[in-house]
């Protein structure tokens, strides 16, 4: 009989593992605070605003705490200073801030000048903006003094990065339909622009054509080259023979689209939004893509290390268990229109959660109008299982841009989301579980202080959870600062920083629940909160 325990042991452990694997995430807490937390800024206006509607987050005052700015369309924008304790209720005060411009469909913060104030850069119907950080959450036009064209479009996207050398980054304008073409718009997408740096100023913006009506860009790294590509997702509504698009863009060369001679396979979707992170541990970032009612969820096809990855990608929505596409509560089967996407450890487990926002056009009678925001837990074996209903955020108004941050920095994401009509939503994540966390900023001390393009390495068991710094992606906003990391049962990490030049720190010993900064050329830095 004792021949036989060897095998008995492994059925059993592949039995436990197989538990393990397939069982139930922590599914977290939310408490809407919308009533209480200061905000009433809406996103209003009629066909020009159906699509955009972002919010971004960010801290601008310098107490660690991200503070908000949410987009108004026909109505002014609204800016909302973070005036939450630690731990507390989340509570926002409205305040001038010089940002309250009409028409902005959304905004990006991006620290242009690298001297430590947060920027941001305005997306509208008209001439986009960049603002100026003047400290204290005080803003000032920048067009003129830093040569930005905002040009007289409808911008719907944005992303940015900094090319080798440069002083300022480089940044991508995503433009939707002509809106000069009410009538008539099928085929008219405006072109979308490139930004790049000319000293510490911009040059001359360069069209990308063709350009297919943006509503989502990112820069990322997709192959690990180093040299991050330019993602843009394109609305099949309005465009006549386009698709999804990667631009490779390298200094001192013109943008060059991939094609399929490189591996890129024609995709045609409405494409509202992009989300990514290593999901998988490989060290390549998945990419989310949401549509109507054909949301995607791309892998790498060939991302063996020892070959130079092309840029072809399989759909693994349906065996992950990402597709949401239909609402999951209620009895509509007609199909949802998905929004912002967004992956973040929502419960601390060491896993990226997947967050979803929902919301109809207007009223489109063949799309669901009851459209629940989704939240997706990632379970251990890598798919995803629904839990926006039970962990209290599967609101059904008609939303279009969202951010998940730690908005009062109990090492708990928290959610803000825009809908269109109606006031901004916000939700306190208010989980018990003793799971475990991280929180960290690179900062690099000249040019590009955040250290876009490069990607912050956290050893989680025997994985390396892996997240790069990137300024993009979602839809229509995105939130810098703190980035987020569950650790689960682990009371430490081992952290390390890959630079945007490709330069890695060494891997530093990093307790659970606090918050570090990260200098480069330094050693970490415990941050608490004044």
């Amino acid at each position: 009989m004792n021949r036989f325990l060897p095998a008995i042991a492994l059925v059993a452990i592949a039995a436990i593992a197989n538990r393990a694997a397939n069982a139930e995430p922590a599914v977290p807490s939310f408490v809407e605070e919308t009533a209480s937390d200061g905000m009433a800024t809406v996103y209003s206006g009629e066909w020009e605003y159906m699509v955009g509607g972002g919010a971004a987050a960010f801290d601008c005052s310098g107490d660690g705490f991200p503070d908000l700015f949410l987009a108004g369309g026909a109505s002014p924008a609204g800016f909302y200073r973070n005036i939450s304790r630690q731990g507390g209720e989340l509570r926002f005060e409205k305040q001038a801030s010089g940002l309250e411009l009409e028409t902005v469909t959304g905004a990006y913060p991006l620290d242009v000048d690298s001297d430590g104030i947060m920027d941001i850069v305005l997306l509208r119907v008209g001439e986009n903006v960049i603002m100026r950080g003047l400290g204290n959450c005080r803003f000032e036009r920048a067009n003129e003094m830093w040569g930005f064209d905002g040009g007289d479009a409808w911008s719907t996207a944005l992303a940015a990065t900094w090319e080798d050398g440069a002083d300022f980054p480089t940044i991508a304008i995503g433009n939707y339909i002509d809106r000069h073409e009410e009538g008539f718009p099928w085929g008219s997408c405006t072109a979308n622009w490139l930004h790049r740096a000319n000293g510490a100023r911009f040059a001359a913006p360069v069209s990308l054509k063709p350009s297919h009506c943006a509503l989502s860009m990112l820069f990322t790294d997709w192959n690990r080259s180093g040299t991050p590509s330019l993602r843009v997702s394109n609305d099949r509504e309005y465009y006549k023979g386009g698709q999804e698009q990667l631009w490779r863009i390298e200094t001192g060369t013109e943008p060059r689209l991939y094609s399929a001679d490189d591996g890129w396979e024609t995709l045609r979707i409405w494409g509202m939004g992009i989300a990514g992170y290593d999901l998988n541990f490989d060290g390549y970032p998945e990419y989310f893509l949401t549509s109507m009612a054909d949301n995607k969820l791309q892998a790498l096809a060939d991302p063996a290390p020892e070959t130079s990855p092309r840029p072809a990608y399989t759909d693994a929505a349906f065996a992950k268990g990402v597709t949401a596409h239909r609402p999951y509560v209620g009895e509509n089967v007609k199909p949802s229109t998905a929004w912002h996407a967004q992956f973040e450890d929502v419960n601390n487990d060491g896993l990226a959660d997947l967050f979803v926002a929902k919301g109809n056009v207007a009223a489109m009678p063949d799309f669901a109008m009851e459209d629940p925001n989704n939240l997706l837990l990632q379970k251990a074996d890598g798919s995803f299982v629904e839990a926006g209903d039970r962990a209290g955020i599967g609101s059904t108004a008609i939303s279009r841009g969202a951010a998940i941050a730690d908005f009062n920095l109990d090492g708990l994401l928290d959610l803000v989301v825009v809908n269109r009509w109606e006031e901004a939503q916000l939700w306190r994540n208010t989980s018990a579980d003793n799971a475990n966390w991280l929180q960290v900023r690179p900062i690099q001390p000249h040019g590009n202080r955040d250290a876009i393009g490069g990607w912050i390495e956290v050893k989680h068991g025997d994985a390396v959870m892996r997240r790069e710094i990137t300024v993009g992606g979602g839809h229509a906003g995105g939130h810098l600062g703190w980035w987020h990391f569950g650790l689960g049962g682990q009371t430490e990490a081992q952290t390390r920083i890959v630079w945007p030049d490709g330069e890695t720190s060494a891997w530093e010993k990093l307790r659970a629940r606090h918050f570090y900064t990260i200098q480069r050329g330094r050693t970490a830095t415990v941050w608490q909160p004044r």
